[in-house]
C-alpha cells in the first residue's frame, strides 16, 4: 500500500519596504537579523531576490498571482485585481488547506475588505491599508465579519501574536498562512519610522549603507527608526518560529519570508519606493522546511512572480499554466536548469518605466509622454540608465549616454524588449539615450 504523503504547512512572512541589506547575510553590520540569518543560513537563501513592482498594492498582486501587475490589472496603488483573478488563497483552499490572512492586504477598494476581494482566504483578521487602519501601538484591523479588532501592544507583537493563535488552532490539519506586516514602513500621516520604544535610539547614528551616504535623503533623520522596526520584526519571526518548535510543526512547514520593495529614503525620488535603483527593489528572501532546509544560497536572479509557484510547487500543487513566474524548486540540489539571466521589473506612479536587472548590469526605460498615475503602458521609451553593478553597486554613475558603453545597451535593450513581449505588452520602440 502506498504511504500516503503527508502536506506540510506554509506560512508566509511578509515585511513591507525592507531593503535586503538590512540583514547581517548581506552585510549590515548591526546584528538586527540573527533569525532571518540563520533561516536562510540552514535553509535555502535567495541571494539576488527583486520585486518585480516597487510599489504596495501591485507588488502585492504580483505575489499573490504569480503575474506581472500588467496581468493584474493592479498596476499602481487605488486599482484592484481583475474580479476573477484567482490568487495564493483560492489556490490552498481548493488543495484542502486551512487559508488565513493576517495584516496589510492592500488590494481591495475599501475597509473591512468584502468577502469577494479577500483572495480566497477563509480565516481573515486585516486591513486593506493598516498604515490608515492603526498607528504603532494602536493596531486595528477587521474580522471576517467586518468588525473591527484592536490587538494590544506593539502592532507587529500584535500581528505576530496573532499569527500565533492561528497557528496553535489549525495545528492538526494542513494550513497555509499569509502574515503581512507593515513594517518597516513609515507611518504615513507623520512621515516617520516609529520602532518600538527604546530602539530607535539604539541605532541612530551608526552605520549607513553606501548610497545613502553618499545621496543623503531623509537617512539621517530615520535611519534609526528603520532599524529598530527591522529589529523588532526579526524578533516576532523568532517568535514565531519557537512557536512552530514548541508545537512540534518545524519538521513540517514551509516558510518564506520576504518583503515587498525596499526604501531609499528619497533619495531617487519625493518618497521611499517608485523607482527601479537596488534600494528599492532588492528585497530579502530565504525558504526554510521541506525541500528547502539545507538548500543553501542560490545565486540565480528570483523575482516576486517566481515565489507564488515555488509554494505551490514545495506543497505538491500544481502550478497552473497561466502563472508568469517560474518554481525554484529545480535550481535546488545543485542542479542548472534553465534560468532567466535577468529580473524583468515594471514601474507605475512616479513614471511608466521598465527595467531589467542582470548579474551584472541594471538598464531602465521611461515613457516622457506617459504619467504614472493614469497610464500603464506605452508604445514609446526613453533610454534613462545603465548602471555596472560589479564597478558601482550603490548606482551613482549613470553610464546611459557613455558611448563606450554602446554595445551593451544594445544587448540589454534587445533583452529588455524580449522581456516586455514575454509578460505580455506589446513591443514598443525604444529610443536612444543622447550619447556622451
Amino acid at each position: 500500500m502506498k504511504k500516503k504523503v503527508e502536506r506540510p504547512n506554509v506560512i508566509v512572512f511578509f515585511t513591507d519596504q525592507q531593503r535586503w541589506d538590512s540583514t547581517g547575510v548581506h552585510g549590515n553590520p548591526l546584528g538586527l537579523t540573527p533569525n532571518f540569518d540563520a533561516m536562510a543560513a540552514s535553509g535555502t537563501h535567495a541571494f539576488n531576490a527583486f520585486t518585480c513592482q516597487p510599489v504596495c498594492g501591485p507588488a502585492r498582486s504580483c505575489l499573490q498571482t504569480g503575474l506581472y501587475a500588467t496581468t493584474t490589472g493592479c498596476c499602481r496603488n487605488g486599482m484592484i485585481p481583475k474580479p476573477d483573478q484567482k490568487m495564493l488563497g483560492h489556490y490552498f483552499r481548493q488543495a484542502g488547506y486551512s487559508t488565513g490572512y493576517i495584516g496589510k492586504w492592500h488590494l481591495a477598494d475599501r475597509d473591512p475588505v468584502p468577502v469577494g476581494q479577500r483572495g480566497g482566504y477563509q480565516h481573515w483578521l486585516a486591513a486593506n491599508l493598516l498604515e490608515f487602519s492603526s498607528d504603532s501601538y494602536r493596531c486595528e484591523m477587521f474580522d471576517g465579519k467586518g468588525k473591527r479588532v484592536r490587538l494590544p501592544g506593539y502592532r507587529v507583537d500584535g500581528l505576530t501574536d496573532a499569527a500565533i493563535r492561528f497557528v496553535e488552532a489549525n495545528q492538526k490539519d494542513p494550513f497555509f498562512l499569509f502574515l503581512s506586516f507593515l513594517e518597516p514602513h513609515h507611518q504615513n500621516e507623520y512621515d516617520n519610522y516609529p520602532a518600538p520604544e527604546g530602539y530607535s535610539e539604539r541605532y541612530q547614528g551608526r552605520w549607513m549603507p553606501t548610497d545613502l551616504e553618499e545621496l543623503g535623503g531623509t537617512a539621517a533623520r530615520h535611519l534609526g527608526g528603520y532599524w529598530g522596526m527591522v529589529k523588532r520584526l526579526d524578533e516576532a519571526f523568532g517568535r514565531l518560529r519557537d512557536a512552530l518548535k514548541s508545537l512540534a510543526l518545524m519538521d513540517n512547514t514551509v516558510i518564506l519570508f520576504t518583503s515587498d520593495h525596499g526604501n531609499h529614503f528619497k533619495t531617487r525620488n519625493d518618497e521611499y519606493k517608485r523607482t527601479c535603483h537596488e534600494s528599492a527593489i532588492r528585497v530579502p528572501t530565504a525558504f526554510y522546511g521541506g525541500p528547502f532546509t539545507g538548500g543553501g544560497q542560490l545565486r540565480q536572479l528570483v523575482s516576486l512572480i517566481d515565489l507564488p509557484p515555488t509554494l505551490l510547487d514545495a506543497a505538491g500543487i500544481a502550478i497552473p499554466p497561466a502563472m508568469q513566474g517560474r518554481s525554484i524548486l529545480p535550481l535546488l540540489g545543485g542542479r542548472s536548469p534553465a534560468w532567466p539571466q535577468e529580473v524583468f521589473v515594471q514601474i507605475s506612479e512616479s513614471q511608466v518605466g521598465r527595467a531589467i536587472r542582470t548579474h551584472r548590469w541594471k538598464y531602465g526605460v521611461t515613457a516622457p509622454d506617459k504619467k504614472g498615475w493614469k497610464d500603464t503602458c506605452s508604445d514609446q521609451y526613453m533610454e534613462q540608465y545603465l548602471y555596472d553593478l560589479e564597478a558601482d553597486p550603490a548606482e551613482l554613475n549613470n553610464l546611459v549616454g557613455a558611448k563606450t558603453h554602446a554595445g551593451v545597451r544594445q544587448d540589454l535593450q534587445r533583452r529588455l524588449l524580449a522581456r516586455m513581449v514575454q509578460a505580455g505588452e506589446t513591443r514598443p520602440v525604444i529610443h536612444p539615450a543622447t550619447a556622451t
